[in-house]
């Protein structure tokens, strides 16, 4: 990107700010204005009365205006004092706010997201950008707005208070501004890259973290101790020089700053003293420029202080919006109904469908689950099972001239996901349980439900005696993903969930195919159960899970290859009874000592 795109960029995310998340600030910013306008002042003021206590007060010897004057300088100090403190109090909550609404919105953006997105970003990465890069926006926002207005004001009004005092000392004086100026753009642009590449490692750092923590025992098992150390600490070690280096760009500010400073006082005190001795300007004249400059100097620095500080929050800004500037791919219809079902029934309909990879993952699918019964999709590994299942509540779409998914008869891209996905219950091989109560858990799919309905969803779930025995019964902390519990309490609190919810269409992926025989037999039960009276759609990876079910259908490659119950396809002598044939010689086969 060209110096000039870079700064388009930057004022085009500043611009952004402004008019999204200042504007609803603007009575609370105006007031700021006001206060900082004061202040601005006020600091104005005191050359001015430094040049006048010299030369009217001290040259004249005007003992009787001592006192008053020292009122009036007390008076500015103290207006001025009080101005500032109440400007960067406002200030301060005006860009915390700014913030909290970035991060408000960007958490909301994430959870609205699509599958599809969170399988392109790693987890760590986007915890990085919810926790480091609006920490730096935070500190951003805050410093520059607490600092840039409050110093602009009186960089301003101190220059035209030293164009007043001597215009021809102030085109002197001021030419050591610009180039200040020039000094802070190019460190400015240096942080810039240094405060990128820094998020960036962040983001690693976090997604590393995420990975060792949740493979903790498989990295335990494998002995890999050493090589995580090693990983993980080579990330650490670029943030440290990352880290040295940021800080050296903005540490050298100051003896820059100093230097820049030095010159114009040096030819103050030779010209302005030569002036003075000569008696073409007066002793308070020269002091009262010399602590105007002075003055003007230091909101110089302070500035450069700033914009090394904007530049990381530009930065972070920059990677905050690339995530809210990614819409989601599923996404209601303008027009979007609300779902009411009558009669659950799904159908698929020469469904086409690929993912990001472009290989078609369905080739013209069509299956029908008719309300009130069992449905189970068979098949080899990757024949597409899987993305059927996640097809119906729209975790993705089909292709766009890849046919339709139908609900109760309604496409379900016509309908609202949230009414589509409430007519639903899940159950998958991968429990989802959250590092809250037993009680919560299962309670998640229906907030609302009462501690009597949770019992007996456990109940109906086969839960309940395994609770009971628990330490805290259902107050029992279940861990981060269900940790403190087996795999078959696991799914059984994950039956308990969907069957709480009481919707009319269940969807089962896999939800016995990693646990045990008595495990198994236990959820086969609680599945049974939770299926009564309910529109079922279940993959199986073991067929003599299903060989009750109404209808099967088996896939292989994306395709619907052979439908019917269990007695009809061993009949057949199709992939369906070789699959069974081999799972049963499997089962048969001797344990090997």
């Amino acid at each position: 990107m060209s110096q000039a795109d870079r700064q388009s960029h930057s004022f085009v995310l500043l611009k952004r700010l402004l008019r999204t998340y200042l504007a609803p600030h603007g009575r609370e910013l105006s007031l700021a204005v006001l206060l900082m306008v004061i202040a601005s002042v006020t600091t104005s003021g005191k050359a001015v009365l430094i040049r006048y206590i010299f030369d009217e007060i001290f040259a004249k010897k005007q003992q009787e205006w001592i006192l008053p004057i020292a009122g009036v300088v007390f008076v500015v100090f103290l207006l001025g004092g009080l101005a500032a403190y109440g400007s960067s109090i406002i200030l301060n909550r005006i860009g915390q706010g700014v913030v909290t609404d970035i991060q408000r919105d960007s958490l909301a953006h994430l959870i609205d997201a699509d599958l599809a997105f969170f399988h392109e970003h790693p987890a760590g990465e986007l915890i990085s950008r919810l926790t480091n890069d609006v920490e730096e926006m935070r500190y951003a926002i805050v410093e520059s707005m607490t600092n840039s207005g409050t110093n602009t004001l009186r960089l301003v009004g101190l220059i035209g208070i030293m164009f007043w005092m001597d215009w021809r000392l102030s085109v002197f004086s001021v030419i050591v501004f610009p180039l200040a100026g020039i000094w802070v753009g190019r460190r400015g642009k240096r942080m810039r890259r240094v405060s990128n590449s820094t998020q960036v490692e962040r983001g690693q750092f976090a997604h590393l973290l995420n990975q060792t923590f949740q493979n903790v025992r498989h990295i335990k098992a494998y002995g890999m101790e050493a090589y995580e150390k090693k990983r993980v600490g080579d990330t650490i070690q670029r943030l440290f020089m990352l880290a040295h280096k940021g800080f050296r760009i903005s540490a050298i500010s100051e003896p820059v700053n100093e230097l820049l400073g030095a010159i114009p006082v040096c030819g103050l005190i030779i010209y302005g003293g030569s002036e003075v001795i000569a008696g073409r300007t007066t002793t308070g004249a020269l002091m009262a420029f010399i602590f105007a400059f002075l003055s003007a100097y230091e909101p110089i620095k302070r500035l450069a202080k700033t914009s090394a500080v904007m530049q990381r929050g530009l930065s972070a800004a920059d990677r905050l919006f690339a995530v809210l500037d990614d819409p989601p791919a599923i996404r209601d219809r303008p027009d979007a109904a609300t779902l009411t079902i009558t009669n659950p029934t799904i159908r698929l309909e020469n469904v086409r469908f690929s993912y990001s990879t472009g290989k078609p993952a369905l080739e013209g699918v069509s299956i029908d689950v008719p309300a009130g019964k069992t449905v189970a999709l068979v098949g080899p590994s990757g024949a597409g099972k899987s993305t059927v299942l996640s097809l119906i509540p729209r975790f993705y779409d089909a292709d766009e001239t890849g046919g339709a998914v139908l609900v109760d008869g309604q496409d379900v891209r016509s309908v609202t996901t949230k009414s589509l996905r409430s007519q639903m219950a899940l159950v998958s091989q991968e429990v989802a349980l959250f590092d809250d109560t037993i009680l919560s858990n299962i309670a998640y799919g229906k907030p609302s439900a009462t501690e009597a309905e949770i019992i007996a969803a456990a109940e109906g779930a086969a839960a309940a005696d395994f609770i009971r025995n628990l330490p805290e019964g259902y107050a029992t902390r279940v861990g981060e993903n269900g940790v403190k519990l087996s795999g078959g309490q696991r799914q059984r609190i994950a039956i308990a969930r969907a069957l709480l919810r009481g919707a009319p269409i269940l969807l089962l992926d896999e939800a016995t195919s990693s646990l045990d025989a008595e495990s198994e037999r236990v959820v086969q039960e609680a599945l049974s159960v939770l299926g009564q009276g309910r529109t079922v759609l279940v993959i199986a990876h073991r067929l003599s899970t299903v060989v009750n079910a109404d209808l099967i259908y088996v896939m292989d490659r994306g395709r619907v290859v052979e439908s019917g119950t269990h007695a009809e396809l061993m009949r057949n002598g199709g992939l369906y009874s070789r699959l069974y044939g081999m799972q049963a010689a499997e089962r048969e086969m001797p344990a090997v000592a």
